[in-house]
């Protein structure tokens, strides 16, 4: 019979979340951001911090026997975020008010109950899903391989 996920491994997604998005706030203001935005700023490494906590709280939700759709709920709310986060200096500025990580906390945490443990179908659903994910961040890689290609030509 599988253990329930500790309550130390949420506080520990909290902590991260809260980090990801909501640690700190403007001085004057009630605006609150987190890394995310300021690492987006680091090309490359940046642009993983928020993927791979996503991957890490659907993880736990496949765990916990979250229903499939709240799971590909989750992972819409990270392609969002991915979606925005690739736009150069705007989406730093927008990461600060979407807050994918702590939305898809707070559904892992509102959905997770017991019961069975997750079927074969479920790893398929999250393998799909994450191949889609995948093939969609490759989308600007292609395309700006095809761009420098043709401007290569040109030259």
């Amino acid at each position: 019979m599988r253990e329930p996920v500790r309550l130390d491994t949420l506080q520990w997604l909290r902590w991260w979340a809260d980090l990801l998005d909501a640690r700190f706030r403007v001085p004057g203001t009630s605006i609150r951001f987190g890394i995310d935005p300021l690492l987006s700023l680091i090309p490359g490494f940046g642009d993983l911090a928020s993927p791979v906590f996503a991957t890490l709280l659907i993880v736990h939700a496949l765990q916990r026997r979250v229903p499939r759709v709240v799971i590909l709920r989750m992972v819409m709310n990270a392609l969002v975020d991915a979606l925005i986060g690739a736009v150069p200096v705007a989406g730093t500025v927008a990461d600060v008010f979407w807050r994918a990580n702590t939305a898809n906390l707070a559904l892992l945490e509102r959905h997770a109950r017991a019961g069975r443990p997750p079927e074969t179908a479920d790893y398929i659903f999250l393998f799909v899903v994450a191949a889609l994910f995948g093939m969609l961040a490759l989308i600007p890689v292609v395309l700006a391989l095809w761009l420098t290609s043709l401007l290569w030509q040109r030259i």
